[in-house]
């Protein structure tokens, strides 16, 4: 529920965002199956600073390209806690993360999604296959972060909302 009302808000509320500019587009394309599959899903921690995983992994090829999964500016290509990492903040608030990604980008260059931000590296832990891309989401600045689900901005996710009194 929580991400639903993030979701709502940041729609609702986003200016000068259109809702159709902050559906997002899958980062490893093409793949053989069309979508990429996901080896370890969302797992938000409520409290947000308990244990969790704010992101999904997705599986990719060592070398593959990693595209930004909407339009936006990158806000960081570099080496976080020994991982390479790109960030990439959208219009309406939404910040997207993806490691290990080797950049090609830099700080401060404007991406669409069709943006090659850089190439998926070997290395993330409890990857099943050769290179797996770690990819997450989040609404407002890091210090204070909402976490969501990235699969459920994606362009081909339905979106469904709820009545507040059911």
């Amino acid at each position: 529920m929580r991400f639903l009302v993030a979701v709502t808000v940041a729609l609702a509320c986003a200016a000068p965002a259109s809702a159709e500019e902050l559906r997002l587009q899958w980062p490893l394309r093409p793949v053989p199956s069309g979508v990429p599959v996901v080896s370890r899903a969302f797992n938000g921690p409520v409290p947000d600073w308990q244990r969790g995983h704010r992101g999904v992994d997705l599986i990719g090829g060592p070398g593959q390209p990693v595209y930004a999964a909407g339009p936006g500016t990158v806000v960081f290509a570099g080496v976080l806690a020994g991982r390479p990492v790109v960030s990439v903040d959208h219009p309406g608030g939404l910040r997207t993360s993806y490691e290990p990604v080797a950049a090609t980008v830099r700080p401060g260059q404007a991406v669409s999604s069709s943006s090659a931000l850089g190439r998926l590296e070997r290395g993330h832990a409890g990857c099943p296959a050769a290179a797996c891309l770690h990819w997450g989401a989040m609404w407002g600045p890091a210090a204070r972060a909402d976490y969501v689900d990235p699969l459920g901005l994606l362009v081909s996710t339905p979106v469904r909302l709820k009545p507040l009194n059911p």
